[in-house]
């Protein structure tokens, strides 16, 4: 019997699945979600349970969904705490283990300030207690300003290697609104030199992430004589979330280079396994991004080297994995945003735009 579920990929992507036949199993349901909504990053799932007013609850088995059932994608990537960002820093393993990853969200519409360190918190639980009491702002050290800017730090490179004013803005203020004792005397917001600061620290971070071979900041390094016009490589995009990561763990470019050619191969079967080039596609996009960013190689060498990534379903991978937003999506809904003028144009009022869209995909 088909399934009909209501997938929340995050709150402003909401989509309609129907599976023909309900899975086996958890593992096999996440499977045919990461199909079906082209996810290239692991997930847990949860559901709306009806037994409790519908709080989410996490899916562990698969005879607790109803036949209707509303699920939401939960990735599995973690903001790193003040102690963490040290240790990227520091240790040459964890470094390789976060310079790997790719990102998998997008800038927050709200940032929230993660946990910081057991002393830390508590300095901050007592200031803000004297804030509230008689408005005195807390007296902060060298150290715990230090141990707060490394922290923000990290957690703005998992969104961002390269944040934007406006972004070192929010992160300031919702610094200020989760301890008010940080208030700063005599600013127009209360925190412009926290914006600074981290504006100076995220500076600092890069550059501890470069000498650690971070290629995702080494392309961008210092403006001006040395990098720029030599090598003439630009920072990312706005819309780039990945925009030259570092290969996997335990791979290099010549065991990705092996993966390629078996892709090659895998194409040339009738019908080829799409979920197993799925799979590899995502392994190799370390390789493919260097060869793209550093080589501009034309497309013909492009659709020879890798002709998975011009088959429908690898386009929108791709677009996901460079952006974390959905290629199918982004397009409907700039389509609906446009529809108006179109109709307009084309002097069809008496259409709706439902009509006129529903008219559109079914040609």
């Amino acid at each position: 019997m088909p399934m009909v579920l209501r997938v929340i990929v995050h709150d402003s992507d909401i989509r309609k699945v129907t599976i023909p036949e309900k899975p086996a199993d958890v593992d096999a349901l996440k499977h045919v979600l990461q199909e079906k909504l082209q996810l290239t990053y692991t997930f847990s799932v949860q559901f709306e349970d009806p037994d409790f007013n519908n709080a989410l609850c996490n899916v562990s088995d698969i005879n607790d969904l109803p036949e209707k059932a509303t699920l939401k994608i939960i990735p599995q990537q973690t903001s790193p705490s003040s102690s963490q960002a040290s240790t990227v820093l520091l240790s040459g393993s964890d470094t390789s283990e976060q310079l790997s990853a790719e990102r998998l969200l997008e800038w927050p519409e709200e940032f929230e300030i993660s946990k910081l360190s057991v002393n830390v918190e508590y300095r901050l639980r007592q200031g803000n207690l004297a804030f509230m009491k008689d408005g005195t702002t807390l007296n902060v050290g060298r150290d715990i300003k230090h141990d707060i800017l490394e922290a923000l730090a990290g957690a703005m490179y998992t969104f961002k290697a390269y944040p934007r004013d406006e972004d070192f803005a929010q992160v300031a203020a919702a610094l200020i609104k989760a301890h008010p004792c940080l208030t700063e005397q005599g600013s127009p917001t209360g925190s412009a030199g926290w914006k600074n600061s981290l504006k100076f620290k995220m500076a600092n971070y890069r550059t501890k992430l470069r000498k650690c071979g971070c290629s995702d900041v080494a392309v961008g390094g210092k403006r001006g004589a040395t990098m720029a016009t030599k090598s003439g490589f630009k920072k990312p995009r706005r819309f780039e979330l990945n925009f030259l990561p570092n290969f996997p763990n335990g791979e290099d470019e010549e065991s990705q280079e092996c993966t390629r050619i078996e892709l090659i191969e895998e194409m040339k079967k009738r019908p080829p396994n799409v979920s197993l080039i799925g799979k590899k596609m995502d392994s190799t996009f370390a390789l493919r991004r260097k060869e793209i960013i550093h080589s501009e190689p034309p497309v013909c060498e492009i659709l020879k080297k890798w002709p998975a990534l011009f088959t429908e379903s690898q386009i929108f991978a791709e677009f996901n994995r460079i952006s974390g937003k959905n290629l199918r999506s982004q397009f409907y809904a700039a389509w609906t945003r446009t529809l108006p003028a179109c109709l307009k144009f084309s002097g069809k009022k008496e259409e709706t735009r439902e009509e006129y869209l529903m008219k559109f995909c079914n040609k």
